[in-house]
């Protein structure tokens, strides 16, 4: 009887409440939606920028506009369903570099091959997470370098910003520079993230989307917005045929692309444990003892994302830090995740729109998350010497090697060696050491 009343009163809660049980999260589906919106507007960059990057190695352009948007449909929304969280994947920026211009570009491995090798270290990262070694490392990882690699993300993130907004530009002299308030582009930005942030100030509800639809439409009297030259355009399948499966798995196998697959799986693995716990600290999703619960199922989301990403035509697919946009404004379960791949789905027929949405007024909503997350910094036990420079380390090595990887990398080399030399070595887990060694055995063989 006791069973059958509950399950009455299941079945009378709303469809999305029974799904993503956001009165337990304390969140609304408002709220959940705002932060979809959020969360897909910064970035959304990347339906153009890796096709733009991809078709450098002769594979379509409009194809490959296809397939990061499927790709990162699906990966999103396995996400949200397998986790209840709101992180959001699509290929990966810097992977997808890796991809054309070393492995297709500089090696002259076909980009079928290519594909083939991103197949392969996807099924490794499947294994890996079935058999629980990638939760293990996210377990492993202290607390000093989880709030470490979470105040890195967001230097690393506000840097990207203020150097898609042209405030931050390269100087052969200085190797960086303040760039010119002359240039519409960079007076838009500046005028974006002053809206934003006096948004943020004043408390107000979806601030951070509103400002990038506020600065997209001051950019049009500024002539940085271009008029969209449409609202509507039919999407049509037959224009993604020529990536669609075309990836060569046997081809991969008979090159015995180790080291390609290797590059892709270990890059990847570690982006993601640190987009992971990055993400995840800013919104409060680890337990007590600075876990992630069901990380398991987060990690697999994210490995059956590159199997799915390579099948569709794209290189790897990955969490996305700018998931900490969509947690800032106040996304908390999976809802958020299911809005953004619906953004990703809708982009297909509402692309004129979205094409006039310049990097200038995305640029604004990446610098405010950043100035977010490096709150971070004041979980660091920064009177302890052998626990503050890892963690300076880590942060710092982000933004300066522009690689949340190597950031990581450091750290882990860093805090083990220090521990073990002060004579507080059994502080330290033992997968944190063997992290270590395979970490200088990565910058001694793989630079």
């Amino acid at each position: 009887m006791e069973q059958t009343l509950r399950a009455t009163a299941a079945s009378s809660q709303p469809l999305l409440e029974r799904l993503f049980h956001l009165e337990e999260a304390g969140t609304t589906w408002k709220r959940e939606v705002v932060a979809g919106l959020t969360t897909f507007m910064t970035m959304a960059y990347i339906i153009f920028v890796n096709p733009s990057l991809v078709s450098t190695t002769g594979m379509p352009f409009d194809a490959v506009v296809m397939a990061t948007i499927f790709s990162a449909a699906f990966a999103t929304l396995l996400m949200a369903f397998l986790t209840n969280y709101p992180f959001a994947l699509a290929p990966g920026m810097g992977l997808n570099a890796y991809f054309a211009f070393s492995v297709v570009g500089a090696m002259g491995i076909p980009w079928q091959t290519a594909l083939g090798a991103v197949f392969i270290s996807g099924v490794v990262f499947v294994i890996l997470t079935l058999s629980r070694v990638r939760e293990m490392i996210i377990d492993a990882v202290p607390m000093t370098l989880k709030k470490a690699i979470g105040a890195g993300i967001g230097l690393f993130i506000a840097l990207i910003g203020l150097s898609n907004a042209g405030i931050v530009v390269a100087n052969p002299s200085t190797m960086v520079a303040l760039g010119s308030f002359s240039d519409p582009n960079t007076l838009l930005a500046v005028i974006g993230l002053a809206v934003t942030g006096l948004l943020l100030a004043r408390r107000v509800p979806g601030a951070i989307l509103i400002g990038i639809l506020l600065t997209t439409v001051i950019g049009i009297f500024m002539g940085v917005t271009p008029r969209p030259e449409g609202i509507f355009q039919w999407p049509s399948l037959a224009t993604w045929q020529p990536v669609l499966g075309k990836l060569d798995v046997m081809g991969a196998l008979r090159l015995g692309v180790l080291e390609i697959v290797f590059a892709f799986l270990f890059v990847d693995m570690f982006d993601t444990v640190g987009t992971l716990i990055g993400v995840s600290s800013q919104g409060g999703f680890l337990d007590r003892n600075g876990n992630l619960p069901r990380a398991n199922r987060a990690l697999l989301a994210d490995s059956l994302g590159t199997v799915a990403g390579s099948i569709f035509g794209t290189p790897t697919v990955t969490s996305y830090i700018e998931s900490a946009s969509g947690v800032a404004a106040g996304a908390r379960t999976g809802l958020t995740g299911v809005v953004v791949a619906l953004g990703f789905l809708l982009s297909l027929f509402f692309m004129p729109i979205i094409a006039v949405v310049p990097a200038a007024a995305t640029a604004p909503a990446l610098v405010v998350v950043g100035a977010m997350m490096i709150s971070q910094v004041e979980g660091i036990r920064w009177n302890e010497f052998s626990e503050a420079l890892p963690a300076f380390i880590t942060i710092a090595a982000m933004p300066f090697t522009y690689s949340i990887a190597t950031g990581i990398a450091l750290g882990f080399i860093l805090y083990p060696f220090l521990k073990l030399v002060t004579g507080r070595g059994r502080e330290v887990h033992w997968l944190t050491y063997l992290l270590g060694v395979l970490f200088i055995l990565r910058f001694a063989f793989l630079a």
